[in-house]
């Protein structure tokens, strides 16, 4: 595992924080490979002092490519009064899970000026989901200063301080960036093959392009070949890694029709509509992932969520033990992953469909890194209320903890005693997961979809979704106002649960 670090100053003492890094650096050497970074390398300062929003994406990936057991990340330091110097290395270091180096060169300072410092700068750090490790302080300074949360650190360094600042627990935390890193780093890992049936939208393109680029993952698009890389060049984009299948390559086109009258054989499909139909790029596409020449398929760019997932229910089907398709949508919080579902596929789910909606949705969750933790919500908490609607809630509790005794579940719980300890101590002190939930199961589609889109819309949280589940192999669908960075996050999920 790497162990990264950052060291941060105020304004006035770099020489300080340039021989901390040096020392720094020659102790982390002894026990193993290190790397120093500039994550700007790379990126035009003036943009950057412009839009750092914009930039630290790009930031945050140049420190988590960077592969070594020790990296030491260069501060970011723009000399523009209005860039915001600390935030923007708090939100990377949050991103990038480094350690925080605090160094403060105390010459004039009192230990109270200076244990205030520290304490200033910690709960600055915190409110960017940072974590301050350890201040290095001269060492004359550092035996007379005291902190209860912040390790204080004599400079020189000694080996023993180094080691204990490499076992220094970071809190857990999960920014949006963080996340998303890590779906692409995971998808390298063992890239799978995704099919694009949509290659005339000039997004999807651009897309393809980041992910061959960044080794996210093998890309087959569907289309005449000549004209997708006639538009790439236009576009400067490079996707000549990418394959481009034709719906009209007798190769293809002869194997799915044959296949494709066999599974609809009951409903009376004959040879002839067969390969009529898996003409439709996203029957063809979708004909790919089930007979094994990809691993998975994105569309919905340009097509509608029924284009999309319709032949998906008549080819792959639903996967042993699941009795629909459903969906979650992956809610990255300020500092924690949610899990909501059903937002998008089913409007009225059974007692029975919830159930398995829940079981899903937690399945789901513990692929993408969150220990489930399953709410089925209500407008009623426990007993306290009554109704058709909590019934049925209750009923589909009853169902999941039936079906999958192992799972941390609640319902009928409202969404306050779900997520809040202290009203949750209130309504179900006894209860695993009331105050702790990560998968929230809502009642209806109508609930569902309004829900996900009030957290946000209010909280300013990025939805990654909806993600498909309970295909016996991964096709997901894109909203049509996807953006790129949608759609490349969007074919890394789909390639981890390919994994799966």
């Amino acid at each position: 595992m790497t162990i990264r670090y950052i060291v941060l100053h105020p304004e006035d003492t770099p020489d300080f924080a340039a021989r901390v890094s040096e020392e720094l650096e020659g102790l982390l050497s002894v026990n193993g490979t290190v790397t120093r970074v500039n994550p700007l390398a790379h990126l035009d300062l003036g943009e950057v002092a412009t839009s750092p929003d914009a930039a630290l994406p790009a930031a945050v990936s140049a420190v988590r490519d960077t592969h070594a057991d020790f990296v030491i990340v260069d501060a970011a330091d723009i000399p523009v009064a209005s860039f915001d110097t600390l935030g923007f290395n708090f939100d990377m270091a949050a991103s990038t899970d480094a350690r925080i180096l605090l160094a403060l060169d105390t010459e004039g300072l009192s230990p109270e000026l200076v244990t205030q410092e520290i304490k200033v700068f910690a709960t600055r750090a915190a409110s960017h989901e940072a974590h301050l490790a350890a201040a290095i302080l001269p060492a004359a300074t550092a035996s007379t200063v005291r902190s209860e949360d912040v390790a204080i650190v004599a400079l020189p360094l000694s080996s023993d301080a180094v080691t204990s600042l490499n076992n220094v627990e970071l809190p857990e935390c999960v920014t949006p960036l963080a996340f998303q890193a890590g779906l692409i780093e995971r998808a390298r890992a063992d890239r799978k093959r995704i099919v694009l049936p949509e290659p005339e939208d000039d997004r999807v393109l651009k897309a393809a392009d980041e992910i061959l680029a960044r080794g996210i993952a093998d890309i087959i698009f569907i289309g005449d070949e000549t004209t997708v890389r006639n538009r790439a060049r236009e576009l400067n984009l490079d996707i000549s890694a990418a394959s481009i299948v034709s719906v009209n390559n007798p190769e293809y086109l002869e194997k799915y029709a044959v296949e494709f009258a066999r599974l609809r054989e009951k409903k009376g499909i004959t040879i002839d509509e067969a390969r009529e139909k898996v003409k439709d790029v996203s029957y063809f596409g979708t004909m790919m992932v089930h007979m094994g020449d990809a691993d998975g398929m994105v569309s919905g760019a340009a097509h509608t969520t029924a284009h999309t997932i319709v032949p998906s229910f008549q080819i792959i089907k639903t996967a042993p033990g699941v009795s629909l398709v459903s969906s979650v949508f992956l809610m990255l919080m300020k500092d924690r992953v949610w899990a909501f579902g059903d937002c998008a596929v089913n409007p009225n789910p059974t007692p029975e469909q919830l159930a398995d909606i829940a079981i899903s949705s937690a399945r789901t969750a513990a692929q993408f890194g969150v220990e489930p933790k399953v709410a089925m919500l209500s407008y009623s908490t426990g007993t306290s209320g009554s109704g058709a609607d909590v019934e049925a809630v209750a009923e589909a509790a009853r169902i999941a903890r039936e079906k999958a005794p192992e799972l941390p579940l609640e319902g009928p719980i409202q969404f306050d005693a779900a997520v809040d300890e202290v009203v949750a101590a209130t309504k179900l002190p006894d209860s695993p997961v009331a105050g702790r939930a990560t998968v929230f199961v809502f009642p209806s589609l109508n609930a569902g979809n309004i829900g996900y889109k009030a957290v946000q819309r209010s909280s300013g949280a990025v939805a990654v979704g909806p993600v498909l589940q309970g295909l016996n192999k991964p096709v997901n669908d894109l909203s049509r106002g996807a953006l790129v960075e949608d759609i490349v996050n969007t074919v890394a999920l789909t390639a981890i649960q390919a994994h799966n």
